[in-house]
């Protein structure tokens, strides 16, 4: 079975493919629980993790797409974004940095800085495109059924969004579909439960 420390020590294992950077990218559809997911492993790659693995903790850094869509209708484009102000500048071994977009405002605001890492986390829909291939050294899936997802977000964002909602519900799933991003995941995890740690 699938935990925080396993995951934390593949991570561990594997060389930088990101210049000195290691690329976890946490995807899956809206309100699966990937941010949660993206935390948790996230401090635990910082804590290092006790046991058979003794892993060194990791400078680490979680980046959420949710600051660099453009709206509701970001999803295209995201990564070009990601990748030209962050993933670049960190694959020669430079600090990136990202404009974060102000959903409340509908336009981007003030520039975030990236320091580089040893551990970019990414989450989001849209965080593992193809495009992601040979760049990551792991890709994890985090679903949930699409009724608990809609209500979840509907908790946070309001009811209000509930068309926002459904409309992005479409469009990631179109997203999907083409870059096949469940099936080329590393691992599959189910945003229902937490993972052991």
């Amino acid at each position: 079975m699938t935990s925080l420390s396993t995951l934390a020590a593949r991570v561990a294992a594997a060389p930088p493919r990101l210049g000195p950077v290691r690329l976890v990218c946490v995807d899956g559809p809206a309100g699966s629980g990937k941010s949660t997911l993206a935390a948790r492993l996230a401090e635990t790659l910082r804590s290092g993790t006790p046991g058979p693995t003794d892993l060194v903790p990791m400078r680490t850094t979680v980046v959420h797409l949710d600051d660099l869509y453009e709206g509701w209708s970001g999803l295209d484009g995201v990564w070009e974004r990601l990748a030209a102000q962050v993933l670049d500048p960190l694959a020669s071994g430079s600090p990136g940095r990202y404009q974060r977009y102000d959903w409340v405002a509908g336009r981007f605001a003030e520039w975030v800085d990236v320091p580089l890492p040893d551990v970019l986390v990414v989450e989001g829909c849209g965080s593992a495109p193809r495009a992601a291939d040979g760049r990551n050294v792991l890709v994890v899936w985090v679903e949930a059924p699409s009724a608990l997802r809609l209500d979840r977000g509907l908790s946070r964002d309001g009811e209000a969004m509930r068309e926002e909602w459904e409309r992005w519900m479409e469009l990631e799933g179109t997203h999907f579909e083409r870059e096949r991003t469940r099936a080329r995941a590393d691992v599959v995890v189910d945003g229902t439960r937490p993972l052991e740690p």
